[in-house]
């Protein structure tokens, strides 16, 4: 079991808020192109999406350009409707 279960978006680091918002307005993003607009560093924008996946807010897929890199988007589908609330409100 994930030691973030039962968390909402607003109990998140700034990090990954702040990768939850340029997923938000960028839409679907690899590791790489959050790195750029963001202008985190790669290991904290691993960990940042390592915590929205376990909230269950981003979804990983397959980035068929480059198998290699996963492309994230957000997933608001497992949200009870206030992670976008807890996201504008910090």
């Amino acid at each position: 079991m994930p030691e973030t279960d039962g968390d909402d978006l607003s109990d998140l680091p700034p990090s990954a808020k702040l990768v939850f918002k340029v997923l938000e307005y960028d839409g679907p993003l690899t590791q790489k192109g959050i790195v750029e607009e963001s202008m985190l560093s790669a290991r904290t924008v691993r960990y940042a999406l390592e915590r929205l996946e376990d909230v269950g807010v981003v979804e990983e897929d397959v980035y068929f350009a480059d198998a290699r890199q996963n492309l994230y988007e957000i997933d608001l589908t497992d949200c009870d409707g206030d992670c976008e609330a807890a996201a504008s409100a910090d």
